[in-house]
């Protein structure tokens, strides 16, 4: 009698907080580009752990949720601390996926092929990094935009 074929559970998506009918490729390109996105399937081919491109998820997901729903925003226009808190929370990932990028490079092996091969990783990562940092730039920028409506309105 055969063994029974046991499945892994596949995540639909990998962005949190993400409860809304767009896919995370949706999510990812109105957040980072096109551009992006296809540089994440290139990287996905090759990934070794994923916590990077969990923490870049994360960072997504943070941005993502905040956008979409009024009451969070509410809450850290109301609280400047905790709105940084934030801010440097998700740098900080973007800080720790950097310093990953760095070791991954020094431990490679140096064959021809693969100082190619990284190389090329290492433009990938580095300007999904770069999109990532402009995206949290623009979080902090439409805050303020926000909190100078608001005291505009009032």
């Amino acid at each position: 009698m055969p063994l029974p074929v046991l499945k892994m559970s596949v995540r639909l998506r990998e962005i949190p907080y993400n409860y809304t009918s767009l896919s995370d490729r949706e999510v990812v390109i109105r957040l980072l580009g096109e551009e992006a996105w296809l540089s994440l399937l290139d990287l996905r081919e090759e990934r070794r752990t994923g916590r990077s491109a969990r923490m870049l998820y994360e960072v997504l997901g943070d941005i993502w949720v905040v956008n979409r729903n009024p009451y969070l925003q509410d809450d850290l226009l109301d609280n400047p601390t905790r709105r940084a808190q934030l801010v440097q929370a998700m740098r900080h990932r973007l800080n720790e996926i950097e310093k990953r990028r760095g070791q991954y490079l020094a431990e490679a092996p140096l064959t021809p092929d693969l100082v190619e091969q990284h190389a090329a990783r290492n433009i990938k990562v580095g300007s999904l990094l770069e999109k990532g940092h402009e995206a949290i730039d623009a979080f902090e920028r439409e805050f303020k935009e926000m909190g100078e409506l608001r005291k505009k309105a009032m």
